[in-house]
This record gives C-alpha cells, sequence and structure tokens, in this order.
C-alpha cells in the first residue's frame, strides 16, 4: 500500500507517466473518438454499445474490477470500480457519458466528424469534448496510477452512460436498482468545461436543470393551394409561430403561468461574485458571432442569465415547403422542438406537465395540436464549503498552474440532481473542456492543452482525496 509520505513521489511518478507516453494516449483517444457513439440516432445502437464495450475492455486491461455492461430501456451503463485502498479511504464515484450529439449539418465539418484531425494543438471531433475526450482523461489517469505505483490513493467507482445527450432516462431507474454499484462518499463528474480557453479552470457549483418539448400543429389532410384556401383554412404554421411567440415577453421571460413560482433568486452575495468574475460581454459576442448580446431578463447581468436563471429556446422548427424557388401552398402541418433551463427550485416533472397543458389551451379551433413530453432533468447545486471544494482546488492549480474559479454551469447533467436524491450523493463538477470547443455544433475541439493539464489534475486530485478519510470527505 502506498503510504501518506509516498504519495507525493507517487504522483509525480504517474504525472511523469503521463507525459512519457502521450502519443500512445493521443492515439488511443482517436480511437476511441472514431466510435460513432450517437445515442439519438437508431441506425447506430451498434456502434453506442460498441463504444460502451471499449470502455469496459480499457477499464479490465488497466486492473479495475466488476466493469460491466449493464442493459437498460435504452442504450447501455457501463460501471465498474477498483476498492483496494480499505475501508477507511473514501470512495469516489467518477460520472462521465460516452454518447455523442449528431453531427448534423456534415457539410459544415471541415474533416469528417468521427475522423479526428489535430491541428494547432487541438484534436477536432464528434465527442472531443463532450464527452468522450472527458471520459478518456479519467481512463488514463487510472492508468498512470496502476502502471507507476501499482495502485490507486483512493477507491474508485465508475458510472458511465449513453443516453445523456437524449435525455438519461434509464439513469434514475438504474440509480434505484443498483444503489451498491454507487455508493460512494463524493461523485466527481467531468462533462464541464474550462472557465476560459487560456487555461483558467474552474469548479462547477450548480447545473441548470432542462425540459423539453416536441410541439406539432395539424392542419388540412395535405398541403393546399394558399390562393384557393388562404384567408379559409388557417396555416399550421401560422398557428405554431403565434403560439411559440407568445411563450415570452419582450424582456425573454417565459410567459406560463406558475413558472417562476419556485425559482431561487440569487442572493447579494451570488450578484457579487457573477460581478466580480473576469467576463468580457464584448469578447463573448466575437466568440459566438452574433452582433451583440440580447437585453434578456432584467436584473441580471449576462453572465447570470447564462447559468442562474431559467431560459426558453426553440430549438428546431420545420414544416411547408423548404426547397428552392416560391411553392404557394399552406403547409398540412408545422413542428418545433422547445426547451426550457431550469434553476433551483423548479421542479422539471411540474413544468413539463403545466407547459404542455398550456401549449394545448392555446390551440385554436382551427387546428389540432399535440404536445409530446421528450425528458426532463432536475437542476443541482454543490455547497461550496463541501470537503471536497478545497482538494478539487488545489488539484486544479497544480495541473493548470493557476487557481480555479467558481461557476454554476447553464447547461445540464441529469444524473447529478438524481445521484442527490436517491442516494444523498453530493458532486464536484471539474470539466476540463475548452469553453468554446462547438458542443453540440460542427467542428467540435478539444485542446491538448487541457487534455494534458486535465489528466495531470486528475492524478493531483486522486492524491488530494485520497490523503483525507472517508468521514471527512463525508463532512460527518
Amino acid at each position: 500500500m502506498t503510504s501518506q509520505t509516498d504519495i507525493p513521489a507517487a504522483t509525480d511518478a504517474a504525472i511523469a507517466y503521463l507525459r512519457e507516453h502521450d502519443p500512445e494516449h493521443l492515439a488511443q483517444l482517436d480511437e476511441f473518438l472514431r466510435i460513432e457513439s450517437v445515442s439519438a440516432d437508431p441506425e447506430r445502437i451498434g456502434e453506442v454499445r460498441r463504444a460502451a464495450e471499449w470502455i469496459v475492455d480499457e477499464l479490465t486491461r488497466l486492473g479495475v474490477e466488476r466493469a460491466t455492461v449493464h442493459e437498460t430501456s435504452a442504450h447501455p451503463i457501463v460501471t465498474a470500480e477498483w476498492m483496494k485502498a480499505g475501508d477507511e479511504a473514501p470512495t469516489v464515484l467518477v460520472y462521465c457519458h460516452y454518447d455523442v450529439q449528431p453531427a448534423d449539418p456534415l457539410g459544415e465539418w471541415i474533416s469528417p466528424p468521427f475522423e479526428p484531425r489535430h491541428e494547432n494543438e487541438r484534436v477536432y471531433a464528434r465527442g472531443a469534448g463532450d464527452d468522450k475526450g472527458q471520459l478518456f482523461m479519467h481512463l488514463k489517469a487510472v492508468e498512470a496510477w496502476t502502471k507507476t505505483a501499482g495502485r490507486l490513493p483512493l477507491n474508485l467507482r465508475f458510472f458511465f452512460e449513453g443516453d445523456e445527450e437524449v435525455g438519461s432516462e434509464p439513469v434514475e431507474q438504474f440509480i434505484a436498482d443498483h444503489a451498491d454499484l454507487l455508493r460512494a462518499d463524493v461523485c466527481v463528474v467531468s462533462d464541464g468545461d474550462t472557465f476560459d480557453d487560456d487555461g483558467t479552470p474552474a469548479i462547477g457549483y450548480g447545473l441548470r436543470g432542462i425540459a423539453y418539448w416536441e410541439v406539432r400543429v395539424q392542419g388540412p389532410r395535405q398541403d393546399v393551394h394558399s390562393g384557393h384556401y388562404g384567408g379559409g383554412v388557417d396555416n399550421p404554421a401560422n398557428v405554431l409561430v403565434r403560439m411559440l411567440a407568445s411563450l415570452t415577453d419582450v424582456d425573454g421571460r417565459f410567459t406560463v403561468p406558475g413558472f417562476y413560482d419556485r425559482v431561487r433568486a440569487l442572493t447579494d452575495e451570488e450578484h457579487a461574485a457573477y460581478a466580480a468574475l473576469p467576463f468580457d460581454e464584448t469578447e463573448w459576442a466575437d466568440e459566438t458571432g452574433v452582433p451583440a448580446p440580447m437585453d434578456g431578463e432584467r436584473g441580471h447581468i449576462l453572465l447570470e442569465r447564462l447559468s442562474a436563471r431559467p431560459t426558453f429556446d426553440i430549438n428546431g422548427i420545420w414544416g411547408g415547403y423548404q426547397g428552392d424557388g416560391a411553392k404557394t401552398i399552406i403547409p398540412a402541418w408545422a413542428a418545433a422542438k422547445i426547451s426550457t433551463r431550469l434553476v433551483p427550485d423548479q421542479d422539471y416533472r411540474d413544468i413539463l406537465r403545466t407547459v404542455k397543458a398550456h401549449l394545448e389551451s392555446l390551440a385554436p379551433p382551427t387546428v389540432r395540436v399535440e404536445v409530446k413530453i421528450i425528458h426532463g432533468g432536475a437542476p443541482a447545486s454543490t455547497p461550496l464549503d463541501h470537503p471536497g471544494i478545497g482538494p478539487a482546488a488545489r488539484a486544479l492549480e497544480a495541473g493548470f498552474g493557476t487557481a480555479p474559479l467558481f461557476q454554476r454551469s447553464g447547461g445540464s447533467v441529469p444524473v447529478v440532481a438524481a445521484l442527490d436524491a436517491h442516494l444523498g450523493l453530493k458532486t464536484l463538477m471539474v470539466g476540463f473542456a475548452n469553453p468554446t470547443g462547438n458542443f453540440h455544433a460542427p467542428n467540435e475541439w478539444m485542446s491538448l492543452r487541457n487534455i494534458r493539464d486535465g489528466m495531470t489534475s486528475l492524478v493531483h486530485l486522486w492524491a488530494e482525496l485520497g490523503a483525507m478519510s472517508a468521514s471527512e470527505l463525508r463532512g460527518d
């Protein structure tokens, strides 16, 4: 067993191993990224499974025990564990997801999305940052410890899912049914980003929840001539646009009654913390390509609106003629996908039902409206005085060479709230992707610096947490 006095030397040896094997590890990352694990595509079910099996093979090769592919109602979940540090040592659950977003629109990729391209100290590929690249970094941090010290300085359990990009539907049931495989003193999630692209790491202490619907407006049984029927047949596209436009006011606030009833307001301290973060709105606008940020909700600066306030977005809208030239029709139907981002203490189940009912109530008698609930997830937060926050901050500073900043994420990771609800397990959100890395968009990328410094940070994190007892990490 590695004693506490040996941990600094063992940590240095593990980091040296990462540097020595860097070319080999990058080649392995490319192999992983080539697997087209798009969870939303029924034609790629086999590829999603292949990614799960690839992870199990890699964990087994590293000496991690009980690496298993579990069947679910959708895509597989992978669990594994290394529990040889002893009962007094802390146990950490590591969560990442191995599924990725669809690559559409393919025509906007400079190179094929599943053929990794290394250029300007970046790796470009679907999943490079979200989230296969970050999952891979955890595997290599384990390898660095086991190949040098022969063991890890703490107990680790692993929980990798293949449905995060489509709502994590099987996760809550899996957690309820397999608590024995997931029980730990804290969870570490790497499904986020650093504060900036300049090497400033971040610790997330909050995540927004999500609610997602599809709305379909049906009019005539088929497309009809707008000259013959215009003014008599209510146009489904017109109806849909009016319905969606009514969902926000001039400040971008969601207008559904009751939506804000349970929104937890920011404290004066939180407002001050946001204001103190180094954030340049002009630079942010330049990076996104928009002329300027939207005004948005009054009383909240842009950075607050990006992560600490609810939002509403139309994620897709379609129907009618979309080819070249003109076609004068009233379309038979029109549809849209819409979503909201939620904050503590909003209940996504209530929001899903309330918004569905509200949209149905907006339908005029001239059309038929169907509202389908797609998925939802709860918001989550971790107290900044959690015993794991200090060790995580030291580990990130050791890895990146600068102290981390603390931020709430605008995104959603449904498993974080589920683990807290079912197991009382708090989460340290330690992400390594680049914030401008084109997640969910063409030409997704992650910098080699973040990959290397992130792996180094994880080696330090296991050393830092391994220096604690299980009860200390739990805060008993």
